[in-house]
C-alpha cells in the first residue's frame, strides 16, 4: 500500500476533534497540520467535533480539501463554512499565520492543487459566509491565462494564494533519489516564485501528500515563514505532522 493510501485510510479512523496536530492554538508553530475533507478520508462526520473543539478551546481548526463537488461535495464545504459561522469562529488564512494576525477561534480553510475553476465557482458562497481561504496552487505555470485570471480574481477577493511546489511530487522521496538541494531548484523554490513574479505576496508553502522531514522544514523555512503538512491519527501508520 502507498503512503498515499495510507493518508486516506488515516482519515476514516478516529476523531477530528482528537487530532492535535490540526489545531492551533497560538504557540507561533511554523510547520502547520491540516485535517482532509475529502470524501475519501471519511471525517465528514466528526467535524462538527473538530469546531466546536475550536470554539470551546480558542483554537484554530485547520481543514483542507481538493476539488470541489468531485473530491468534495459542496454541500460539505457549505456545512463547515455554516458551522464556522454559526460558532463565531474568525475565517483565517495562512498569510495570517504568517504575519501572527490570526484571530482565535478561528477556520482555517484551505484548497490544494490546481482546480481553479471548481474554486472560482464557490465565490458566492465564500462572499455568503464571509470566508477566506488560502488555495495552495501547483503547475501554476502551465495555468491557461484565464485560469491566472481566476486566481487573480480569487486574490482580489481576499483569499491567500500560496505554493504547492512544480509537479506535485513527494518531497521526501524527490531528495533522497536527488539531493535537497535539487527539490529546492526544481520543485519548491520555483512554485514559489513564478507567484510572487505574478505580483502575489507568498508566505507560505504546502507539501504535496503533506510529506516532509525536518531537513525539507529547515531549508524551505529559510523562503517562507509557514510551511503546511497534514495531520491524523491511525495506528501503525505514519504521522507526517511534527
Amino acid at each position: 500500500m502507498t503512503l498515499t493510501s495510507f493518508a486516506l485510510l488515516a482519515g476514516c479512523i478516529g476523531d477530528a476533534s482528537g487530532v492535535d496536530g490540526a489545531f492551533y492554538d497560538g504557540d507561533g508553530r511554523k510547520v502547520h497540520c491540516t485535517i482532509n475533507l475529502d470524501e475519501s478520508a471519511g471525517n465528514m462526520p466528526t467535524i462538527d467535533g473538530a469546531l466546536d473543539r475550536a470554539r470551546d478551546r480558542g483554537e484554530v481548526v485547520e481543514l483542507y480539501a481538493h476539488k470541489p463537488g468531485v473530491t468534495v461535495a459542496v454541500a460539505d464545504l457549505e456545512h463547515v463554512l455554516a458551522g464556522a459561522r454559526d460558532r463565531g469562529l474568525a475565517f483565517v488564512t495562512y498569510a495570517d499565520f504568517a504575519a501572527r494576525t490570526d484571530v482565535r477561534p478561528g477556520l482555517a480553510l484551505s484548497f490544494d492543487d490546481a482546480s481553479i475553476g471548481p474554486w472560482f465557482d464557490l465565490r458566492p458562497m465564500f462572499q455568503q459566509y464571509g470566508a477566506r481561504v488560502t488555495f495552495f496552487i501547483s503547475r501554476y505555470a502551465r495555468l491557461s491565462a484565464e485560469a491566472k485570471d481566476m486566481v487573480r480574481v480569487l486574490a482580489a477577493d481576499g483569499h491567500d494564494i500560496a505554493a504547492h511546489s512544480v509537479l506535485h511530487l513527494r518531497a521526501p522521496t524527490y531528495v533522497e533519489e536527488r539531493g535537497l538541494d535539487a527539490y529546492l531548484e526544481d520543485e519548491a523554490l520555483p512554485s514559489i516564485q513564478v507567484l510572487r513574479d505574478d505580483g502575489y505576496t507568498v508566505t507560505s508553502f504546502a507539501y504535496p501528500y503533506g510529506a516532509r522531514t525536518s531537513e525539507l522544514d529547515h531549508a524551505l523555512l529559510g523562503h517562507v515563514p509557514v510551511l503546511r503538512s497534514v495531520a491524523f491519527s491511525v495506528q501503525g501508520v505514519p504521522d507526517p505532522c511534527p
